[in-house]
């Protein structure tokens, strides 16, 4: 089955596209009562740039400016045109039609309400997507979580599971791993191939929010981590910054920008109150700090059994001083920092792979369990828009058995277009 995924992080750094083909192994399916192994392979992954105006209008909504429903609208159906043209061109460029694809779209608010998710909201409108790939589109992928009681996030553990529980029941040690998005997002996979996974807290929203600010927008990240490298830690404000409430929360739980935005810093440098501003490069410092502690702490309060590594990925993996930091947390506890590269996964393609992925779940009918979901909770994830041609959905499956990845092999366009689905 091929399947094109799309989406856009917390931090709207661009639209990341893939094509992937998912292959299950009949043979297994058949001895095993349908639970197949997968195996992914990707064709095609890359990253549109989102248009200028349009980034800056969606992440002016997300960090709580007041729309009224014209906007809404406008913002809807303009992001699913930008997804529309990204999905369109990345199938030009393969040479191949696609048979589902799945868009989680741009988050501009996760509603958390004490300890509990009550809502999510994702623009793109996926009917300019269908009709632009013409293929189905599966999207809001996190609603029906919600609506049966759990966070709708992260959903990483579920390929995170299906990727290393056998590998590490072999092993017999847990293995953990970590997306370093805009909000960073832990999962662990026990020797057991039980999963837990949660929003530990700040990825990189934070330290790209201070420094577009301090650069009225000129950049908009931490290029190479080189501010946090000429920066110093202010202790006194990490501190500040580490009292947060939903730091101290146990797992399962989640967040967003909605929390960790440029309130929470200004609160916590008022809070610190020092005797001197301080420069952008010890703020960045801080924040890259910050987000290395919480990771760490959240692996260390005794919740979930120990992992001998921890894998990483998403654009914090490109950040250096953000991968010492957080190498140099981990280790005091004896786990090893590796990026998912050398697994054989591209870091900043991780989050399309496991989109990809439950799309595969969704289209054959497996439901999509979360740990923050009660037993016999689990839902199918997201809604279908069908697309020009008629919906044809397959026999359902009872689950997988888990799945192989692939590196991408080198394709020309021509190859591409005459090779089976």
């Amino acid at each position: 089955m091929r399947i094109l995924s799309l989406q856009s992080g917390t931090s709207a750094d661009g639209i990341d596209v893939a094509i992937v083909d998912i292959d299950a192994d009949s043979a297994q399916s058949a001895r095993n009562g349908r639970t197949p192994w997968l195996t992914v392979r990707p064709l095609l992954t890359r990253t549109v740039a989102w248009a200028p105006e349009l980034r800056t209008r969606l992440l002016a909504l997300a960090d709580g400016g007041r729309v009224d429903a014209e906007e809404l609208c406008r913002l809807d159906t303009l992001a699913g045109q930008e997804f529309a043209s990204a999905a369109r061109a990345a199938m030009q460029h393969l040479g191949s039609a696609v048979d589902l694809v799945v868009s989680h779209g741009q988050t501009v608010f996760h509603w958390v309400d004490g300890t509990r998710a009550r809502g999510t909201l994702q623009l793109g409108e996926a009917a300019w997507i269908a009709e632009a790939a013409a293929a189905p589109v599966l999207s809001n992928l996190r609603a029906a979580d919600i609506a049966a009681g759990g966070e709708g996030a992260p959903l990483m553990g579920i390929f995170d599971r299906a990727w290393l529980a056998a590998s590490e029941a072999d092993d017999g040690t847990p293995a953990a791993t970590v997306n370093l998005g805009g909000i960073a997002n832990l999962s662990v996979v026990t020797s057991g191939g039980t999963m837990v996974a949660w929003d530990t807290g700040p990825g990189n929203v934070l330290i790209d929010a201070v420094v577009a600010r301090a650069t009225n927008g000129a950049r908009g990240f931490d290029a190479d981590g080189k501010l946090a490298a000429a920066g110093q830690v202010d202790a006194r404000l990490l501190s500040a910054l580490l009292q947060h409430p939903y730091l101290q929360r146990p797992a399962p739980k989640s967040t967003g920008r909605e929390t960790f935005g440029l309130h929470f810093v200004d609160s916590a440098l008022a809070a610190a109150k020092g005797d001197s501003p301080l420069s952008l490069e010890d703020l960045v410092a801080t924040l890259t700090r910050l987000t290395a502690r919480s990771v760490a702490d959240s692996l260390h309060t005794g919740t979930v059994e120990r992992p001998g590594r921890l894998i990483a990925s998403g654009g914090g993996v490109r950040n250096p001083s953000l991968m010492s930091a957080l190498g140099a947390e981990v280790a005091r506890n004896g786990i090893s920092l590796v990026s998912s590269d050398v697994c054989g996964i591209e870091p900043d393609f991780k989050e399309s792979l496991m989109f990809a992925l439950l799309g595969f779940l969704s289209w054959h009918g497996v439901t999509c369990e979360l740990p923050a979901t009660a037993p016999g909770r689990a839902r199918v994830a997201g809604q279908i828009a069908p697309g020009p041609g008629p919906l044809r959905m397959p026999a359902p499956l009872a689950g997988i058995r888990g799945l192989r990845v692939l590196p991408m092999e080198a394709r020309t366009p021509a190859a591409a277009a005459g090779a089976s689905r």
